[in-house]
C-alpha cells in the first residue's frame, strides 16, 4: 500500500497523522497547553522545570510548540536531545551553541560554558534556554553538573532556563536523596496526561481537517476504539489512525468504522 494511493483514495491533500507539522498546526488539546504554558512561565521565570508524560505523551511536541512562540531575538535555544554524550558532553554543547570554541579538558571547560552562560545574558541580553529531552537516561554525574550550573551566582539569579523533558521514572530520580539539592531548586513538576475520549476524538477530526477532510471520516465506535486502544496517547492514535484508513481502504469501506479501527488494533498490538 502506497501512501500515494491511499491519500489519492481518500482525497487528503497530504498525508495525517505525520509528525512534521508546523507548530502552528499542531492539536493543543488541554494537557498539551498546560504544557505549553508551564514551559512558557520557566523561560519567563529563567527557573527549572520538569515536564513528565509516557511513551508518546507528546511531550516534544509541547516543546517545539512552546519553543515556537519565543522571540528569537531576545532567547537562545539549547535543545540536547541526547543524554548519551557523558557530563562533558553537556558543557561542549552549550559552549558550541554559544559561540564558542570547547575546551578540550573539562577542568577549562567548565568555567567556559559558565562565562559563555553569563555573557549571552549580560552583554547580549538574551535569554538561554536548556531544553534536556530524554532527561530520564541522564546520569547522576550529568544531573549534578547542571545543579551546579543554575547555581552559578548563589542562588541570587539564575544563568538561564533549564526545562527537563522525560518519561515520570524522571520525577522518581530526582526524588532521590542524591538529588536532593536539584529537585529542591525545581520551580514547576506537569506530567502530561493522557487525552480524553473527547479530546481524541478532536485530535483525529483535526489532523484529517490538515488532510483535507472536513467531513465525518471516522464512525464515532471507530474513534472510540482506537481511543481506548492508544489509551489517549497521540503516538498511539497516529500510528492506529493510519491502520485504520488503511483497513478500511483494503475494505472498500466510504468511511473508518469500528470494523476498520478493530482490524488496526488488531495489527498493531499483533506480537
Amino acid at each position: 500500500m502506497s501512501i500515494a494511493r491511499l491519500r489519492s483514495h481518500w482525497g487528503f491533500t497530504r498525508t495525517p497523522f505525520t509528525k512534521d507539522l508546523a507548530p502552528s498546526m499542531l492539536h493543543r488539546y488541554n494537557g498539551h497547553q498546560e504544557a505549553v504554558a508551564r514551559i512558557s512561565w520557566c523561560v519567563d521565570e529563567a527557573a527549572i522545570g520538569v515536564i513528565t508524560g509516557e511513551v508518546g505523551a507528546g511531550k516534544t511536541v509541547a516543546v517545539r510548540a512552546a519553543l515556537a512562540e519565543l522571540d528569537s531575538s531576545r532567547h537562545t535555544v539549547i535543545y540536547l536531545g541526547n543524554p548519551a554524550i557523558g557530563a562533558r558532553g553537556l558543557y561542549y554543547t552549550i559552549v558550541n551553541r554559544l559561540g564558542g570554541v570547547p575546551r578540550f579538558y573539562k577542568a577549562s571547560l567548565i568555567p567556559q560554558a559558565a562565562d559563555a552562560l553569563a555573557a549571552e545574558v549580560t552583554e547580549r541580553g538574551r535569554k538561554v534556554v536548556l531544553v534536556v529531552d530524554e532527561a530520564h537516561l541522564l546520569a547522576a554525574d550529568q544531573l549534578e553538573e547542571l545543579r551546579l550550573l543554575t547555581n552559578a551566582d548563589m542562588d541570587s539569579t539564575s544563568p538561564f532556563a533549564l526545562v527537563l523533558v522525560g518519561q515520570p521514572t524522571l520525577r522518581q530520580r530526582l526524588r532521590l536523596g542524591a538529588f536532593a539539592a536539584l529537585d529542591q531548586r525545581v520551580a514547576l513538576r506537569y506530567a502530561i496526561p493522557p487525552m480524553t475520549a473527547a479530546d481524541t476524538g478532536d485530535y483525529i477530526a483535526h489532523h484529517l481537517k490538515l488532510a483535507g477532510r472536513s467531513d465525518t471520516l471516522f464512525s464515532d465506535d471507530a474513534v472510540a476504539r482506537i481511543h481506548k486502544a492508544a489509551r489517549g496517547l497521540p503516538r498511539a492514535v497516529n500510528n492506529l489512525a493510519v491502520q485504520a484508513l488503511i483497513a478500511a481502504y483494503a475494505n472498500g469501506a466510504a468511511i473508518v468504522d469500528d470494523k476498520a479501527a478493530r482490524a488496526a488494533v488488531t495489527e498493531v498490538t499483533a506480537e
